[in-house]
């Protein structure tokens, strides 16, 4: 049993099981109640955000215990297990805590300590991020773009997950919700964490099986899209929020399902290999036929290079690209400009897009959408950003592989999109939220999903969680920009009365022209990111065909 338990495979699906119930992405459904709860005005509610966003993206310190848990160690006592354990920990001291000060159990908090509470609540993400979408990097390097699609889009949807179930049984009780939250996500990470280990192995066909994954996380995404129009439409009865739920769970336990057809392609090909070895005509690769020696050259790794190709894969060896536990250490990294240029887009991008997502429940008040529509609203946010992770990570891996397409070439269309959809938003006709919402949540997810896979082809994989964790400082850095120093000093000199509340298109149009404007500056300079890697991405696709 526990060597049924021991691959990549269960690895992968107890990532995305934790990935699942992170949690992300559900601030505005209990960001109503903590302002009213605590006395807050925007201005305050704002500055809790930010620290939400600070400590959701800035997860240095969960890169470096990553790397000093699992150097040289894969398999002994150190491993991923001991980040997810940490993330757990702080996961529930932080949103208990919070929960607490909004039903009264402890003290109202001073504003600096709830932000503590959001900041300790909140970095726990990282810690669960870092350990599933470094792993899945190391387990999967051929395909790293696919399988951080997969990770980062599990945790987009986790948002919308974790709201069917608050639909489903706590409804209308927001101090709930933040409860769900210290217990739900801590306890799947205490169940599951042993299970998430690094294996450098090669077990075949792994782009079908990682596909598989990437398709049932998309109709997960899919089916809650679906639930959450048709929740916008009709009053469903109990018994159909407890059906979608049950269906939700049956195929959220599909990927179990995957991994175990996955082993057994695995074993049957294992047993091919012992057979063939134990043939006879091995010894002599004249008398087999072309597919024997396909087969031969597949599994032990024999290339018949012609001259040219090989002294281009010399090149790339020793000039150009590292190897896969090789590349630079973050300080290394942070004297690059690419460094520099990836960070500003980031800035410009993930701060204006979470500084969106932060203030939607206010933004749908303004503009007299009703609560159960703000929630969608989060909901569809949450799906589609899922459906920009998974899709641009599976896009940017088949267009670089098969047309030789640069990553970066993404985040400068990313950001693109990103100007029109907070163009779009800044209209204030009817309907364009969800439309900007639709726009804004596929960008955003696409840029986490860009981001790391984009750090390990530049800098390498052994650094990689400490420098992506480094390079997403760059969200909470340009969420307080957007957030605080303009959607929240707009906001607060627009509303009028005690509740410090505004209503209109006034409160948030010039803000969100604003943003595009700067979105547009990052549209810039991934642009330059673009060009200065159009030959590493070039020769990179050679190097991968060749293998």
């Amino acid at each position: 049993m526990v060597e049924r338990l021991s691959n990549k495979w269960v690895a992968t699906v107890a990532s995305i099981w934790i990935q699942c119930s992170s949690g992300s992405y559900t601030f505005g459904v209990y960001s109503s109640v903590l302002k009213s709860s605590q006395g807050y005005d925007q201005s305050k509610l704002e500055t809790v955000a930010v620290f939400r966003d600070i400590g959701s993206t800035a997860g240095v310190l969960s890169g470096v215990l990553y790397t000093a848990v699992t150097r040289n160690n894969y398999s002994g006592f150190c491993g991923p297990w001991l980040v997810h354990l940490a993330g757990a920990i702080q996961g529930f001291f932080g949103y208990f805590l919070m929960w607490a000060s909004v039903v009264g159990l402890i003290q109202r908090p001073r504003l600096p300590v709830m932000c503590l509470f959001m900041l300790l609540s909140s970095h726990s993400m990282t810690f669960f991020n870092t350990a599933n979408v470094v792993s899945g990097v190391q387990n999967f390097p051929q395909f790293s773009g696919t399988i951080v699609g997969i990770m980062k889009g599990c945790a987009g949807i986790s948002g919308a997950i974790l709201i069917q179930v608050y639909d489903t049984f706590y409804k209308g009780e927001p101090n709930t919700f933040l409860l769900m939250l210290a217990l739900f996500p801590t306890f799947i990470s205490l169940v599951l964490m042993l299970l998430v280990k690094i294996y450098k192995t090669n077990t075949g066909d792994e782009k079908k099986h990682l596909n598989c994954f990437s398709a049932v996380v998309l109709i997960i995404a899919g089916y809650l899209m679906i639930i959450t129009v048709l929740e916008n439409i009709f009053s469903l009865p109990l018994w159909a929020h407890i059906f979608k739920f049950i269906l939700l769970l049956l195929l959220l336990a599909s990927p179990l399902g995957i991994a175990i057809q996955a082993q057994k392609d695995d074993s049957k090909r294992l047993l091919e290999m012992f057979s063939f070895e134990s043939n006879p005509s091995m010894d002599n690769p004249e008398s087999m036929g072309s597919s024997s020696k396909t087969f031969l050259a597949k599994d032990l790794a024999y290339h018949e290079l012609p001259s040219g190709e090989a002294q281009v894969n010399v090149a790339l060896d020793h000039t150009i690209l590292f190897d896969e536990e090789g590349g630079m250490n973050l300080l290394q990294a942070m004297c690059t400009v690419n460094f520099w240029l990836l960070f500003i887009a980031m800035v410009c991008g993930m701060g204006s897009t979470q500084a969106v997502m932060n203030n939607l429940s206010q933004i749908g008040q303004s503009l007299n959408y009703t609560t159960v529509e703000t929630n969608n609203l989060i909901s569809l946010w949450s799906i589609c950003n899922c459906l920009g992770r998974v899709g641009v990570g599976y896009l940017s891996d088949y267009l670089l592989h098969t047309r030789g397409w640069p990553r970066p070439l993404f985040i400068a269309i990313t950001l693109a999109t990103i100007v029109i959809g907070h163009l779009v938003t800044a209209s204030g006709f009817p309907g364009m939220l969800y439309v900007g919402s639709i726009l804004m949540g596929i960008c955003d997810g696409s840029q986490w999903s860009l981001m790391p896979t984009i750090t390990s082809d530049i800098f390498g994989v052994r650094h990689m969680g400490t420098i992506f964790n480094t390079i997403a400082i760059a969200c909470p850095l340009g969420s307080y920009i957007f957030s605080v120093r303009v959607i929240g000093y707009i906001y607060d000199k627009e509303a009028g009365g005690e509740d410090h509340s505004c209503f209109g298109t006034r409160c948030f149009m010039l803000s969100f022209v604003i943003m595009a404007s700067l979105a547009f500056l990052g549209f810039l300079f991934a642009i330059a990111l673009f060009q200065r890697t159009k030959r590493f991405y070039m020769l990179s696709r050679l190097k991968h065909s060749l293998k």
